[in-house]
């Protein structure tokens, strides 16, 4: 019995060490199937009247909450169209799907209106901005490029989709809000704007009660960028040629 035992030994042993194979196989298949995502905005870039006006409020903001973030290269200012969530490897045909409609569209002869201040409360912070009057013919643009970009999106991703720096999760809510753009923020419920800054909710509350100047302007590119914390367009994957 005890030589039976003995000579079993080698057997089992490579049985067990074949189903360690197969099952290490099967998990890094199933790592290399998973598809990665990309967390893109398709966004219009603003001109200069803009740029100025969000700058002076960025400015304005670090001098009260300096932990804030300014508008740099990675916090570019900016008119989200659409937040969605993209397999990687179909970006080339996103951009060449939305750059048709963008060649369609005098996107730079839009005239767009500010019109006040906002903000979006997180806890004792708000991630203030400059709220933008929705126009016909912006909405019919922002519809236009949802549904150039609608065959290559998922329905959701991780953190791995956003550019996360130093920081590498995201809030759980940009994720779902990335996720609920459409149909949440888009159509009837689309709201533009520009974002310009982090503040205390309290210093925002009487910045949004102070008169504000409307004025107009248009945009001056469009783009898509992969997002970042807050939603913030981090880095820019393309750049559309628009028409004069």
């Amino acid at each position: 019995m005890q030589l039976m035992t003995k000579n079993l030994k080698p057997f089992v042993l490579k049985g067990l060490m074949a189903c360690a194979l197969v099952i290490l196989g099967a998990t890094a298949h199933a790592q290399q199937a998973t598809p990665a995502v990309t967390a893109i905005d398709i966004l219009l870039e603003p001109d200069n009247t803009m740029l100025q006006h969000s700058q002076a409020v960025n400015d304005r903001l670090l001098k009260v909450f300096p932990k804030g973030f300014a508008l740099d290269a990675t916090h570019r200012p900016h008119i989200t169209l659409v937040q969605r969530f993209v397999l990687t490897e179909n970006l080339e045909k996103v951009y060449a799907a939305v750059g048709k409609v963008f060649a369609s569209t005098n996107v730079t002869g839009l005239k767009l209106e500010a019109i006040k201040y906002y903000y979006i409360p997180d806890k004792d912070l708000g991630l203030s901005g400059i709220v933008i009057k929705p126009t016909p013919e912006l909405i019919k643009l922002e519809m236009q490029v949802i549904d150039a970009v609608a065959p290559f999106t998922v329905k959701t991703g991780t953190s791995a989709a956003f550019v996360t720096g130093d920081v590498p999760e995201v809030l759980p809510a940009l994720i779902t809000y990335v996720s609920d753009f459409v149909p949440k923020s888009s159509g009837e419920n689309y709201h533009p704007h520009v974002t310009t800054g982090l503040a205390p909710r309290e210093y925002l509350d009487k910045m949004i009660a102070e008169p504000f100047d409307t004025f107009t302007f248009s945009p001056a590119g469009a783009a898509v960028y992969q997002l970042g914390h807050f939603g913030t367009a981090a880095k820019k994957l393309h750049q559309f040629d628009l028409k004069p």
